[in-house]
């Protein structure tokens, strides 16, 4: 950095730090990059003048001229007086200090601000003998101090008061948004891109119209800092008027050019009042006969015939200050009804502090950006107002309504994206695998993505999701959001229809069994593998799926097994395992089951495959009393574990009826379960997890456990 290039730093909102770096680019800064609140950047005088009358965005441009620790208020002051102050200052003009102070010893922001302004006065005074007075308005030296973990950064605010004053607003409406963050919304929205073309800027409800003037500013090129007469370097000694003169005479030039280029732009509101003080804002930014506001309610709005394309944007109420939450929703649904009525082939920009409210318009977003509002956290919905965007309100099935209702909602996020993409990806390579292998039920995502924590499985032409409980900590507004956006992007990314996505969330495996739930079976799915025919349950989230996609190989080794077999299936629900021991030549099997929901369930499994005959018995009962007074032995049994408090016990009466050149197949979800060899000596126990794991498993957070014990 050459002698001439300054450190400098600018502050700006939460959330807008990405745009400001850009924008200090544009005017010429080097090494700009965003910071919390604000972004760092090197550039001459001429530079940070240019940020001072061309920043959108800032809401100061700080000089920095020292950063020196001050772990106590002692060696703040002789840090401080590290400076050449004279330098900066005429000891006869005035001064003042803001102190901010954040995760250091000294918290009194008060008391930090005024050691600062001793040891800089005292400084003077005992060289020159006279000392600068303190302003509070417009002094002619304004000073930043920011302290950070007990080290203080001391920088000169050459702007002196806030830039997102451009001068022409004297008072705002209701709640009135600062010029920056207006600006922000804007340039979000690519309103300049869209004025270039000559489309139209309408806010149809402006309020003090923040928004039109600040589109008007862009749109003419004229820069926001033009209509001010106060900047914090005025008063600084190292001023060069000169420099600053030429920049100014730029801006006029600039302004006398652009004004004759800004498009039509018009606002209303229903508040006469608002209308009023928008009117006398437009007066003062010498935007008169080009910014245009009438009062009329939401409900009449109707854009030009002159106006063909544009961009509309609003900052409607969000139902906290303003109004109450159940208010507000008709009038975010007239919204969306003008969107869809006056705006095809527009683009829209709503700031709402209230995205459940947004969700009325009936329009799918495909942005958002979280910003802030002062103190209140907000969203910024982006739209491609077109036919095919709405969202029909009155879907004909539940599946749809759960659907169309999470795509109201949806903004198309990074991390949304990103889950899109990997599902793309995932299909791409397990679909071939599954045409390969005649799969046509397999799972294409199991939580690869931590922020979406979810199972998703295909059924043929159906999909289920089912999604893993969250942790306490994490905040229900965000579970919810997740739930929506798997809900929204999931018809479109694997082309099917909303009737034919399921969702069901959930933390564990719930068996039929603990719940006795009457199973209605024209909710239930016919789908195949392997040339055998399941039934499955998609629609009932009370009770178990059905076919589990994660024991496909444990199935395809038992139906090896099985050949002249007498066939135990225990802990049964829908028979899939009996189906294939079945399907693999077993000489007899019997499936024990504890309702008659499960019972009818493996009934109609074994009918689908044409199993039939008293050799394949199916027993209702309690399991535990089944096992203990079961005398018949089984050269093959399969057992799929519940959790269970005594498990060691039942595995000793499974194994009892296990002949002696006889096979158990083992699996369970317990993840408390163990086997411990030493306590079954006689048999042979082999864990064989990894080898049953299916090739759509191998991405799976979690996966049950296996064993082969003869």
């Amino acid at each position: 950095m050459t002698s001439s290039q300054l450190n400098l730093f600018a502050t700006t909102p939460k959330g807008l730090e990405l745009l400001l770096a850009d924008e200090l680019r544009s005017l010429g800064a080097t090494h700009a990059a965003e910071k919390l609140a604000g972004a760092e950047f090197t550039g001459d005088l001429a530079t940070a003048y240019k940020a001072c009358m061309w920043s959108r965005l800032a809401n100061r441009i700080l000089l920095r001229l020292a950063r020196v620790p001050a772990n106590t208020p002692e060696e703040l002051y002789a840090g401080v007086q590290t400076i050449q102050w004279d330098e900066h200052i005429d000891p006869s003009k005035t001064l003042a200090v803001n102190f901010v102070t954040s995760q250091s010893k000294m918290t009194h922001t008060l008391f930090g601000a005024q050691k600062v302004k001793d040891a800089i006065v005292d400084q003077l005074r005992e060289k020159y003998g006279v000392r600068p007075n303190v302003a509070r308005a417009q002094p002619d030296i304004s000073i930043n101090v920011y302290l950070y973990r007990d080290l203080a950064t001391i920088s000169l605010d050459l702007s002196g008061d806030s830039l997102h004053k451009r001068n022409y607003r004297l008072e705002g409406g209701a709640a009135p948004l600062k010029e920056n963050l207006a600006a922000a919304i804007l340039l979000r929205a690519k309103w300049p891109a869209i004025a270039k073309e000559g489309g139209s800027l309408v806010d149809p409800m402006c309020g003090s119209g923040t928004l039109l003037i600040e589109g008007a500013l862009m749109a003419g090129d004229i820069a926001p800092g033009l209509m001010r007469d106060y900047f914090g370097f005025l008063g600084w000694k190292k001023h060069q008027p000169k420099i600053w003169e030429k920049i100014v005479k730029d801006a006029k030039q600039r302004h006398d050019v652009g004004i004759e280029n800004i498009p039509t732009i018009i606002g209303y509101d229903a508040d006469s009042n608002a209308i009023k003080i928008a009117f006398d804002n437009i007066e003062r930014a010498g935007l008169r006969g080009k910014v245009h506001v009438e009062k009329h309610e939401l409900s009449t709005f109707k854009k030009l015939p002159s106006m063909q394309t544009g961009l509309l944007i609003v900052n409607p109420p969000y139902g906290e200050r303003l109004g109450e939450e159940d208010d507000l929703r008709s009038l975010y649904t007239c919204l969306g009804d003008k969107f869809k009525q006056e705006l095809s082939g527009w683009q829209a920009a709503v700031f709402t502090g209230n995205p459940d409210l947004g969700k009325q318009m009936g329009i799918r977003a495909k942005k958002y950006y979280p910003l802030f509002n002062g103190v209140i956290p907000c969203q910024l919905l982006l739209f491609d107002i077109a036919p095919e965007k709405f969202i029909d309100r009155t879907p004909a099935t539940q599946n749809e309504r759960r659907v169309e209702a999470a795509k109201t909602q949806l903004v198309i996020s990074d991390a949304v994206q990103m889950f899109s993409n990997r599902i793309r990806k995932n299909m791409k390579k397990l679909k071939r695998w599954a045409e390969k292998e005649n799969i046509s039920c397999y799972r294409i995502y199991d939580k690869d993505l931590p922020e979406y924590a979810f199972a998703i499985d295909i059924y043929e032409q159906y999909v289920y999701v089912q999604e893993y409980r969250a942790p306490k900590v994490i905040d229900k507004e965000k579970v919810m959001q997740r739930q929506q956006e798997v809900l929204a992007v999931l018809p479109e990314v694997l082309n099917m229809p909303a009737t034919n996505l399921f969702f069901h969330a959930y933390s564990r495996r719930e068996k039929l069994y603990e719940n006795n739930i009457p199973v209605q079976f024209e909710h239930f799915y016919v789908v195949n593998e392997q040339d055998k025919k399941f039934l499955v349950n998609l629609s009932n989230n009370k009770i178990e799926i059905g076919l589990p996609l994660q024991e496909r190989n444990l199935r395809i080794l038992l139906q090896g097994l099985s050949t002249k077999s007498h066939f135990l299936n225990i802990f049964a629900s829908d028979g899939a395992a009996t189906v294939c021991a079945a399907a693999g030549g077993c000489l007899s099997s019997k499936t024990v089951v504890e309702c008659e929901s499960e019972s009818s369930w493996v009934r109609r499994n074994l009918a689908l495959n044409a199993i039939s005959g008293s050799k394949h018995e199916v027993i209702i009962s309690d399991m535990f009393l089944w096992l203990e007074r079961e005398k018949s032995r089984y050269n093959l049994i399969f057992a799929e574990l519940p959790e269970l408090e005594n498990s060691e016990l039942v595995m000793y009466q499974i194994l009892k009826l296990l002949q002696t050149d006889g096979i158990l197949l083992l699996t369970t979800h317990d993840k408390y379960f163990t086997l411990d060899p030493l306590a079954f000596p006689d048999f042979k126990i082999e864990e064989i997890t990894q080898q049953m794991m299916p090739e759509d498993f191998t991405r799976a957070s979690k996966m049950q456990r296996c064993w082969k014990i003869y």
